[in-house]
């Protein structure tokens, strides 16, 4: 029974019947007439009728209007007016009637009486409760949040996690030592204590660790590291503490500590001083991971993208031993990946994995699993009963670009200057030879770009030359050289163009050494707060002069390529014409369309 609902009925019903009775019994109160204002009017014969209700007068008055008085207890209401001096003769005139007493007014009378002890009764009774309550989850307050898993019935294994065999060979150790402990006890060796993986978001590092628990078939641990940290002190550590003599009485098993970098941060640079909860709950889980008392077979694994600000404590030798990278897959690893994710699908014959794996260039798991979704949304839409290769290339349009914004309208001068443009990055791309290869060409609006024209690499990069960053910034620079060759003035389209451009070229003279006159060196020192793990700004360590030379030569490179973009335009303007044509007309082109203009 839900005893605070049954408090709040009891309450508003309490409230209703003590102002139900004070209506009954106290609204006439402020109108009640004196006895002298009675005797009064019953001398100038203007009463007609008196009611008698114990001490109460109801009085009706010869025009129809009535009144209400009192009177004194034990006395009668003639002799109490004749006494004041009312004549007999208009006494008689007077209907006196006395009426029986009314049966609910005494139990009224002491409800209203009893009532508000009962309610400032309940009211405490209620307080002591919740603060017992209160105090109840007081004392369970540092227990651990950790959810458990048996590990009898493993939901993922390793054969759901593609794409990382160097992870998987890392972390079948791992499950080895918890399978079978005595083989490598036998041989004096020390199963490492933490694992900790790494890598951008979406690469399957919670995944990795389910997969680690289901090989196994150990209890596994999971939480947060935002789950330790509470605004109240103490109670961070206390629940690390819980954790781990819960994991030790279920011994061999498994914590995993997701996003430890919530908790795990490097000490001493709190903003309200050291000794703050934060650095409470990593000194607690520093201690628990080699301390004195750590002869379990408990491994920990955790799970971070920010392994550049935790405290060089936690990835000493004795506690995090192992660092295992899982990265951005190859193509390779991508179809893998989405062959786990199309598993049961129905795929039409079109449906290439391999040529869908060179596209997504860059894709991580969970991207690729998106991937897969939007392409069976898209399916669903058309009512299709199955997934085609069009589906596919639909979705991956969408994740990279954006939604379609079909609705917006655009006046025809708009829409040829768009058309230019985006025909303009197209054409310099396609004349270069290390340009990545055009995909498709469109101008409608996606997201919050105006017109879009997408690249596919034909391969991965992991390593970018200097003619590849050159080539890239020319390409860039394609779209507002088309308008200034062709339109008589130049427009804000170019904007978000003019930014990565100049990013671009400031990489290279800042980072990459990309420039005869600065040289080999990299300028400009990133500063961020290790406790916000957010760059707030560069450092210039470097003087005016070095300033100005990387200005000058930022904007050499930008100015460069946008000659040679405008020299590759103005050679083959009717090649631009002919593109932006075809934009116009149909809005969209695609790979085929687009090389079909230069054969």
């Amino acid at each position: 029974m839900n005893w605070t609902r049954v408090f709040y009925i009891i309450l508003v019903i309490g409230l209703v019947s003590f102002f139900f009775s004070q209506l009954l019994f106290g609204g006439s109160a402020a109108d009640v007439k004196p006895l002298t204002e009675v005797a009064s009017l019953a001398a100038e014969g203007k009463v007609a009728e008196i009611v008698v209700q114990e001490n109460d007068l109801d009085i009706t008055l010869k025009g129809g209007a009535s009144i209400v008085s009192r009177k004194e207890p034990e006395i009668g209401i003639a002799e109490t007016l004749k006494n004041l001096g009312v004549p007999e003769a208009q006494l008689s005139n007077i209907n006196i009637k006395v009426a029986s007493p009314s049966q609910w007014g005494g139990w009224i009378s002491i409800l209203g009486t009893l009532l508000p002890l009962v309610l400032i009764g309940l009211f405490f009774f209620f307080i002591l409760r919740q603060a017992q309550g209160a105090g109840n989850q007081a004392m369970s307050f540092g227990k651990s949040k950790a959810r458990m898993f048996t590990g009898d019935k493993p939901t993922v294994t390793f054969d759901d996690v593609a794409g990382a065999d160097e992870a998987k060979e890392e972390l079948n150790e791992v499950v080895e030592f918890l399978r079978e402990p005595e083989k490598f006890i036998s041989l004096g060796a020390r199963i490492p204590k933490g694992v900790l993986m790494v890598g951008p978001p979406g690469c399957g590092k919670t995944l990795m660790a389910k997969a680690v628990s289901g090989e196994a078939g150990v209890p596994f641990f999971s939480i947060s590291g935002s789950e330790f940290v509470e605004m109240f002190v103490g109670v961070g550590a206390s629940r690390v503490r819980d954790l781990f003599e819960q994991a030790k009485r279920n011994s061999p098993c498994i914590i995993f500590v997701d996003e430890i970098d919530a908790v795990g941060r490097q000490r001493g640079a709190g903003l309200g001083g050291s000794n703050d909860e934060r650095e409470q709950t990593l000194n607690q889980i520093l201690v628990e991971m080699d301390g004195f008392d750590t002869d379990t077979n408990v491994i920990v694994i955790a799970a971070t993208n920010r392994p550049d600000i935790l405290d060089p404590a936690l990835l000493r030798p004795g506690r995090f031993d192992r660092r295992v990278v899982l990265d951005r897959p190859d193509w390779q690893g991508r179809e893998k990946i989405l062959g786990v994710h199309t598993k049961g699908k129905p795929l039409s014959s079109s449906v290439d994995l391999n040529a869908i794996a060179k596209m997504t260039v860059g894709f991580v798991g969970a991207d690729l699993e998106n991937l897969v979704n939007e392409a069976a949304i898209l399916a669903a839409r058309r009512n299709s009963k199955q997934i085609d290769m069009l589906d596919f290339q639909s979705a991956m349009e969408k994740i990279i670009m954006g939604p379609e914004r079909k609705s917006r309208v655009i006046n025809a001068q708009e829409k040829e200057i768009i058309a230019y443009h985006e025909a303009g990055h197209a054409l310099v791309a396609k004349m270069l030879p290390d340009a990545d290869p055009v995909h498709k060409v469109s101008i409608v609006a996606r997201g919050q770009a105006g017109g879009v024209t997408m690249y596919l690499p034909e391969d991965d990069k992991s390593l970018m030359s200097r003619d590849y960053f050159k080539t890239k910034i020319t390409v860039v620079m394609g779209g507002r050289a088309a308008e200034e060759i062709m339109f008589p003035t130049v427009t804000t389209g170019a904007s978000d163009d003019l930014q990565r451009a100049t990013k671009l070229a400031r990489a290279m003279v800042t980072r990459y050494g990309m420039s005869e006159k600065i040289g080999l060196l990299t300028y400009g020192k990133k500063e961020e707060l290790v406790f916000l793990g957010k760059e707030i700004g560069e450092h210039r360590s470097y003087s005016e002069e070095i300033a100005r030379t990387i200005d000058l030569e930022v904007r050499k490179l930008v100015l460069d390529a946008y000659e040679n973009a405008k020299q590759i335009l103005s050679e083959h303007r009717d090649k631009l014409v002919e593109v932006a044509d075809l934009l116009m007309n149909q809005e969209t082109i695609d790979a085929p369309t687009f090389n079909a203009v230069f054969s």
